[in-house]
């Protein structure tokens, strides 16, 4: 199916705040839902000034990509930060290390964001605690004390 760029400006945004962090805050399109892909994600976000795009996690099983439309920003991939704006691409391959995307810049970070929809997974929020079970429709959330 096509998108076209005037469809895709018209489809209204979604906003998603993170259930573990409420300064991550973001505008979502699925573009990948919109043409019925079902096995991969395929979203275009933008992030506002001072805001995260989700909370610092990793994938255990599910690899994740984000190629920088617009704006600037810090891309935090374990320990270290790195400047990213128009042009970037960032992998994140199953089992790395944990991550997330801070718009510290003035202007709204616009970003595609690619992941595998495997029908399970293990996502770990390390600076919380907790780690999410998911297996089909269930999300199990469970702090790292009771694994």
């Amino acid at each position: 199916m096509h998108l076209s760029a005037q469809k895709i400006a018209a489809m209204e945004g979604v906003r998603r705040v993170h259930t573990l962090n409420p300064a991550a805050i973001r505008m979502d399109k699925s573009l990948g839902d919109e043409v019925g892909l079902k096995n991969i994600g395929i979203h275009l976000i933008t992030i506002a000034p001072g805001d995260k795009s989700t909370e610092f996690h990793t994938h255990k099983y599910e690899e994740e990509a984000i190629y920088v439309l617009s704006g600037h920003g810090i891309e935090i991939i374990g320990e270290t930060k790195q400047r990213i704006g128009p042009g970037d691409f960032i992998g994140f391959p199953a089992g790395g290390a944990a991550h997330e995307t801070v718009n510290d810049g003035m202007e709204p970070l616009v970003c595609l964001v690619i992941g595998q929809r495997l029908a399970q997974d293990v996502v770990d929020y390390p600076r919380k605690r907790k780690r999410l079970y998911r297996n089909g429709g269930q999300r199990d959330m469970v702090d790292y004390a009771n694994i």
